[in-house]
């Protein structure tokens, strides 16, 4: 076993964890495991993109929520999308941003159970090259303009969870 490789918790249909497993025989085998996506809103409502880095194994140069990734194993949710939130875009924090929704493992998220968290920022990105190739604000219209045309330039992630985070800012009157 190389001393960098990933180890995921494996859990079951109720997110309990079952085992540890490297990321590449979670992946292989279609495994439920744990992820976060982190979806960061400025002052006017807009939510940051990323456009995956081509170097990626999953949906390489697809676009993305904000952040995202995988829980390691023995992590909790809130602790990765810290950790996410500092090694993919640069912002730093303390705590949490607040959890919106969960998405139970099914095809689309690559069988991971989700939570989707909200975060405002206007603060400065710093966006790392090995996971993105390039970021951008966008309204969420637009976002959704772009889905509906053109649905194979996103994670199948993101086309499940951005419907939802639609209906949920019209809900919050944000959008």
């Amino acid at each position: 076993m190389s001393a960098t490789e990933e180890w995921f918790d494996v859990v079951n249909e109720r997110d309990e964890v079952l085992r540890r497993a490297t990321r590449r025989d979670v992946h292989a085998n279609g495994w439920w495991h744990r992820a976060v996506h982190v979806l960061v809103f400025d002052s006017a409502g807009r939510v940051f993109l990323q456009k995956r880095s081509r170097l990626k194994d999953l949906s390489p140069g697809k676009w993305d929520s904000s952040c995202s990734g995988h829980l390691d194993a023995g992590e909790d949710y809130d602790a990765a999308a810290v950790r996410e939130l500092y090694e993919e875009i640069g912002i730093r924090g303390a705590v949490a941003p607040e959890r919106w929704f969960r998405i139970d493992a099914c095809e689309p998220t690559g069988w991971e159970f989700v939570w989707v968290y909200h975060l405002r920022h206007d603060g400065p990105l710093t966006l790392d090259p090995a996971e993105i190739q390039y970021g951008e604000w966008v309204a969420p219209d637009e976002v959704l303009a772009r889905l509906a045309a053109r649905p194979d330039d996103f994670c199948p992630s993101f086309n499940l969870i951005w419907p939802m985070v639609a209906e949920r800012l019209k809900v919050d009157g944000e959008g």
